[in-house]
């Protein structure tokens, strides 16, 4: 294979890598008739698509620091459902390693968790030196939804607000990082994502009944909110609020500034250079059966 072709194919893996972004905002059903998008909308689309290949590669920067020098940070996504948790989420990870970025979203507790101390399951999602943890929803469910839902008791309810600035600061001083971001978004706008899911086939699995009931609880979800931001905005903690209403800069001023709360830099790594592969002349090649290849449909 002679530099050309090497280069074209190292060119075209690179775009693939690329494409993977481009397949989680484009929806082939809309790129012909009424839906294909405007000149000023490819435009901002362009935009978007380069500053968040920018901050992407200040987040493997991040990544490396964080390797380098053991640090341990939490990153807390809360907010309404459909307020676009998931999709910033997903846009940091995305090419960072899952060795040292994971996602931890806990599902409702069982009945033993259920009995345990209130943080207690949380613990054990914790990083270790050198890790990244983004809580997908965080122990803030028993100032949300267990409150709105009656999940908890009143005393359970004013207990976890005793306990959850004891329990953050208690994290920070043992060198535990925590961010906490709250995405915001209208009324209007929940009805208009939350409408789009029941037309969806390909997003229906997101809208869950506990998803309509929140609907239909608007005014308590607030005031469940107004609560939990005044009684837990600790200095050691403090919650930022993303304003999430146009699901594109709410990703990137969410990225732009989380980036900023973390005092990395540019880590200094030695050149790498791919090693000659080696031949063997006994070596043979066995064949495959043909029947263990996977049909080629495509």
């Amino acid at each position: 294979m002679n530099m050309t072709d090497k280069q074209r194919r190292f060119h075209a893996d690179v775009i693939d890598s690329y494409d993977e972004e481009f397949e989680m905002e484009i929806d082939d059903r809309l790129l012909d008739g009424e839906a294909a998008f405007s000149d000023e909308e490819r435009e901002l689309r362009k935009t978007y698509f380069r500053e968040l290949f920018r901050l992407q590669g200040e987040l493997v920067k991040l990544q490396d620091w964080v390797v380098h020098t053991g640090h341990r940070l939490v990153v807390i996504f809360e907010g309404r459902d459909a307020a676009g948790k998931g999709g910033a989420i997903k846009r940091i990870t995305q090419r960072l390693n899952p060795r040292v970025c994971r996602v931890a979203a806990l599902p409702a507790p069982n009945n033993r968790e259920r009995t345990q101390w209130y943080f207690q399951r949380y613990v054990s999602h914790l990083p270790a030196g050198g890790e990244i943890v983004l809580f997908d929803r965080s122990w803030y469910n028993r100032a949300g939804v267990e409150r709105v839902m009656h999940f908890c008791t009143d005393d359970e309810y004013e207990e976890f607000f005793r306990s959850v600035p004891e329990f953050e600061k208690m994290l920070v001083r043992s060198g535990i990082q925590i961010i906490k971001y709250w995405f915001s978004i209208t009324d209007d706008e929940q009805e208009v994502r939350f409408q789009a899911r029941i037309e969806d086939p390909l997003k229906q699995w997101k809208l869950s009944p506990m998803d309509l009931e929140s609907r239909r609880r608007w005014e308590a979800y607030t005031a469940a909110k107004e609560v939990m931001l005044q009684r837990s905005h600790i200095p050691e903690a403090p919650w930022w609020v993303v304003q999430a209403v146009d699901k594109k800069r709410a990703r990137l001023n969410c990225i732009h500034h989380l980036l900023s709360q973390v005092p990395y830099h540019e880590i200094e790594h030695s050149s790498i250079e791919l090693p000659e592969r080696v031949f063997n002349p006994d070596y043979l090649r066995q064949p495959v059966p043909q029947e263990m290849y996977v049909p080629e449909i495509y």
